[in-house]
């Protein structure tokens, strides 16, 4: 938590240091890295709980997230990770479960979705950037830890006759394993139907020799050779990865002023207009000569614009997604100048090879996509000084709608968008589909129309005649337009928007973490709204308590 605002709101930050941790113990050992959770049961990130039996609360994901992007970024000679647990004979307890019982609704489906993105992206490094990971599970496993354990590579299990590693949170909680427990068990793990039913509906779990046969877990070990076994699995894994060691880049702290009007870094600035209950993220590009060697890239570091813009909009938008509930409307904005943007883009594109670039991009891909997934309405305002060109063109089609100011065309001021190969594979949605293939609903000859226009300057006219805007007032109705947009958003019912845009904004394909998305998160928010789970008698509320929850015995 930081220190509190001039109104006297104390927000949450998602910066963090390993000097600082609480909860997780961060050690390196050649090619292979190791994660320990061990929670500090008195430190949770919200008073009123304690974090025993090394559960967790959103401070130790905040924490894990950070130490991810430490290995990204700080430790190239790394290629495999083990996360296990400083406990005796316990790996991870799950989500603590008297933090969700005294959170409000939106705490709840904001951490779950914070756990749900950090999850995705230990998958997202095992597929783009060689990193493998190994859950090392030393002790009893449940809920939102066996969750932990799914997103990685393997799986290897302690065997000491006692340990289980289960999902109780339907017949415990009324609630779901709220971090994709469901999906990754068929869909990742491909445990047969009948056996997840019984798994999921088992509150004690199962033990080792019955979690490898029904492939819950990858291998399992007694305790005088586990950790000589997670260890040499561990080295296996490092074998299949292709980072190459060297030198790495120290992530430096985020250069954030935060106050009530909002929050201002070196390439985003948020502007709150809460009486307006809007959002302005104006988004600079590079400036000056662009380095064009990976030499050259390494030598900025943190400073380098395309990580600094991962970096400082990421965080923009978690600390809205957290901090300010109100604000349903986000406004992108971009001021700089097009052919730096896309000078930028030309070299991620010639070296996305390098260790340092293709993390790079990883971190933009991971930002991009918490977007696509965030509760909030996005408008794409294109106006003179704009420069959505190339990598901050996604901003364009993230949005649900993008306003373009036509102006005559002898105009100097006039401003215009530019297209790269970035729009068109580099930053897919979590679908595995691109912007544009999710904008024109996957049909072909839009998106080809709009790759035939890589290098040139759209102006407002050729970019309404390719589908890449919404509208494109020109300057006598551009004010009341705009103005006018903004207030019917806002006016409308905030949790229609959320199930419209997230309807709306994934079309076509599917993927195991869409279904995460677009499912079980969709029936968690319901679930926790609902009395058999959070009602004064539900079974999330009376957990602990020796009383037994009363349900609502209708199927709806």
């Amino acid at each position: 938590m930081n220190a509190p605002l001039a109104s006297g709101r104390i927000p949450v930050t998602f910066d963090r240091h390993p000097d600082h941790y609480d909860h997780w113990k961060l050690a390196f050992d050649g090619p292979v890295a190791t994660l320990t959770l061990d929670v500090a049961e008195d430190r949770g990130i919200a008073p009123g709980y304690k974090l025993k039996l090394n559960s967790y609360d959103l401070g130790v994901d905040i924490e894990l997230h950070d130490a991810l992007n430490r290995i990204r970024f700080e430790h190239p000679e790394v290629k495999s990770v083990i996360l296990t647990s400083g406990k005796s004979r316990m790996f991870c307890s799950g989500a603590n479960i008297y933090m969700l019982g005294s959170s409000t609704h939106a705490w709840k489906v904001n951490f779950c979705k914070f756990t749900n993105e950090t999850r995705n992206g230990i998958e997202d490094s095992s597929a783009h950037s060689g990193l493998k990971f190994l859950a090392a599970l030393n002790g009893t496993t449940a809920g939102g830890g066996y969750e932990v354990a799914l997103a990685c590579d393997e799986i290897a299990m302690i065997d000491d006759r006692s340990s289980t590693v289960s999902l109780p949170e339907v017949p415990l909680l009324g609630v779901l394993p709220g971090t994709g427990g469901l999906t990754r068990l068929v869909d990742k793990r491909k445990v047969r139907r009948d056996l997840a039913d019984v798994f999921c509906t088992t509150a004690e779990g199962v033990r080792a020799d019955r979690a490898k046969e029904w492939k819950l877990v990858d291998h399992v070990a007694k305790p005088q050779q586990f950790g000589d076994a997670a260890k040499a699995r561990a080295l296996e894994l490092a074998e299949l990865s292709d980072r190459p060691g060297g030198k790495g880049v120290a992530l430096k702290p985020l250069a954030r002023k935060m106050d009530d009007a909002g929050y201002r870094y070196s390439t985003v600035e948020v502007h709150l207009n809460r009486a307006a209950r809007t959002a302005t993220i104006t988004v600079a590009g590079p400036e000056g000569a662009q380095p064009r060697t990976p030499e050259e890239m390494l030598a900025l570091g943190a400073d380098w614009w395309p990580l600094r813009l991962a970096r400082e909009l990421d965080d923009a938008i978690l600390m809205l997604r957290h901090n300010e509930l109100e604000i349903g409307l986000w406004l992108f904005k971009t001021r700089g100048r097009a052919d730096a943007v896309l000078a930028a883009d030309a070299a991620l594109e010639q070296h996305a090879s390098h260790w340092f670039v293709r993390e790079t991009i990883g971190a933009l891909r991971r930002t991009l996509a918490r977007l696509d997934v965030s509760s909030r309405s996005m408008f794409a305002i294109v106006d003179q000084g704009s420069c959505f060109a190339g990598t901050l063109a996604e901003l364009l089609f993230a949005a649900d709608r993008t306003y373009m100011l036509q102006l005559p065309e002898e105009d100097p001021g006039a401003p215009h968008i530019a297209l790269s190969a970035a729009s068109f594979g580099r930053y897919p949605m979590v679908s595995g589909a691109t912007r544009l293939e999710a904008r024109f609903c996957e049909e072909r000859e839009p998106v080809e129309a709009a790759r035939q226009a890589i290098g040139e300057t759209l102006d407002a006219h050729d970019a309404r005649a390719l589908g890449l805007v919404t509208a494109t007032p020109d300057d006598l109705d551009w004010e009341d337009e705009i103005r006018l947009a903004i207030e019917e958003r806002a006016s409308l019912s905030p949790d229609a928007l959320t199930g419209m845009e997230a309807s709306l904004r994934f079309s076509g394909r599917e993927s195991m973490l869409t279904r995460i998305f677009g499912r079980l998160t969709a029936w968690q928010n319901w679930i926790f709204n609902r009395p058999n789970a959070v009602g004064e008698q539900g079974a999330l509320k009376v957990y602990g308590s020796g009383a037994k929850a009363k349900f609502n015995w209708e199927r709806v």
